[in-house]
């Protein structure tokens, strides 16, 4: 009876905290005159990457607003963009209690009426900084390259310097925190910048002196500065990559990018960060086995070894041996053709489509590993998901391109039945391939534009 008593207490007393606490409110206004999104959301920080917790529709007028809880003091974000980029998204500071009023733009944000000192902090420094994150961040709304970008970079950092000295908030929580923000702000700028689309990139040695400065190693001690920061993973991950270039490393298809970057990340939990983000895009769990046995002791939390779970679940329906989907689609001469018409043969299945241009791309090398291949049992197969009103286009293409092997056409690829659904294509091309049993290879194969496919093709001919 006194443990039902004190279960009861604890409840109500749980109940009276929530009660308690104040709730953070958001005020907003929308002046756009480019875009007119639909949402605007809003983000909590969770280990240096940002999920939506909200979000809701402004009315005719533009205005919208928020009431919520912050389940921490700290960064929080606002915006129309997404989780994964900074792209139209600001941070702000919440605590209990706290109101912000706020005017988003196409671009850019203002604080309107009453602030906190921490936001009203954060838009002094978003001034300082806000040319060169919008010619970094919100790049679509410029034509920068390093020509203009270097010198205000420079510029920025030199006034950045000493931008903090004798400014306080009166929250000591925060004033310790802000140079770290400052810190990490300006690194992204500068890595986000050479990380995205220009009309013209620098070569290392066309760098800024202050990518010099860069030092991934004095985040990477331990977690704190890279999870408390919206995008800190992201920007973590540009540190790494940005001193593997200084110091003569080269990308190329296969690079084993944690092996790279290990050197730049101290911290065994942040090295897990990596590893989850590259588990996160396998789609073959013969490549995620492959991951975890050589850098699963890096997942340590049990916040990532759940994500390793939700990563690892899906894959095992895709594992090699298993039975592969027995894809029917009609071929270019009108007869019906599926996987299970071609037991016997080792099947290497192509998923493109006519407009995509990388997909093109793989075309003369696939030829030429047909003709390596010729008289062996191997089966090639390309899966158009073109959508039907283009299936006269990809008939054409076929005798113009003089395309061999199967030519399938699946009629898009948003069948609820479909090839691509089944195995959760987002983006292609896509190479496959099935044994002679019709059981699964790889659902992630290689491109044919690489030896290792047709190594994998000849591995499963001896099988």
């Amino acid at each position: 009876m006194m443990k039902k008593i004190l279960g009861v207490a604890a409840l109500c007393f749980a109940a009276l905290s929530v009660m308690a606490q104040k709730p953070a409110t958001v005020t907003g206004t929308m002046n756009f005159d480019r875009f007119k999104p639909a949402e605007v959301k809003l983000f909590k920080v969770v280990n240096g990457k940002c999920f939506e917790i909200a979000q809701t529709t402004p009315t005719p007028e533009g205005k919208f607003g928020f009431m919520f809880f912050p389940s921490y003091e700290g960064l929080y974000v606002l915006g129309r963009g997404n989780e994964l980029s900074p792209n139209y998204n600001f941070a702000f500071y919440f605590k209990e209690g706290d109101n912000l009023s706020v005017e988003l733009t196409d671009w850019d944000y203002k604080l309107t009426g009453e602030n906190t000192k921490e936001n009203k902090t954060l838009y002094s420094w978003h001034q300082v900084i806000d040319t060169i994150y919008q010619k970094s961040i919100n790049f679509m709304g410029t034509m920068s390259t390093y020509v203009d970008f270097f010198p205000q970079l420079e510029a920025t950092a030199a006034k950045a310097g000493n931008w903090w000295n004798g400014k306080k908030t009166g929250n000591a929580k925060f004033d310790q925190a802000m140079p770290g923000y400052m810190k990490m702000y300006m690194t992204m700028i500068a890595t986000n910048f050479l990380n995205t689309p220009r009309s013209a990139h620098p070569s290392v040695e066309e760098f800024s002196s202050y990518y010099s400065t860069i030092q991934p190693t004095d985040i990477t001690t331990h977690t704190e500065p890279v999870y408390s920061f919206p995008w800190g993973v992201r920007t973590m991950e540009g540190m790494a990559q940005i001193k593997y270039r200084m110091n003569g490393g080269t990308f190329g298809q296969g690079t084993d990018m944690i092996k790279a970057f290990e050197p730049y990340i101290l911290n065994d939990t942040l090295r897990g960060e990596m590893v989850l983000g590259r588990a996160a895009s396998l789609r073959d769990y013969g490549q995620y086995k492959d991951l975890m046995d050589s850098y699963g002791s890096y997942i340590l939390t049990d916040s990532q070894k759940l994500k390793q779970i939700a990563i690892l679940t899906p894959l095992l329906k895709y594992k090699k041996g298993d039975d592969a989907f027995n894809f029917s689609y009609v071929d270019n001469h009108g007869d019906t053709t599926s996987l299970a018409d071609m037991k016997g043969k080792v099947v290497m299945v192509d998923v493109w489509a006519t407009w995509c241009g990388p997909c093109k791309a793989e075309i003369p090398y696939l030829k030429q590993l047909e003709e390596e291949m010729k008289g062996q049992d191997v089966q090639f197969v390309s899966i158009s998901v073109d959508v039907e009103k283009d299936k006269q286009k990809w008939l054409h293409f076929i005798d113009t391109a003089k395309l061999g092997g199967t030519q399938l056409f699946a009629g898009g690829w948003d069948q609820q039945s479909g090839l691509a659904k089944y195995y959760q294509i987002k983006g292609i091309p896509r190479f496959m391939v099935f044994d002679k049993k019709g059981k699964i290879v790889s659902v992630d194969a290689p491109r044919p534009s690489t030896p290792e496919l047709k190594k994998m093709l000849e591995a499963s001919l001896q099988e």
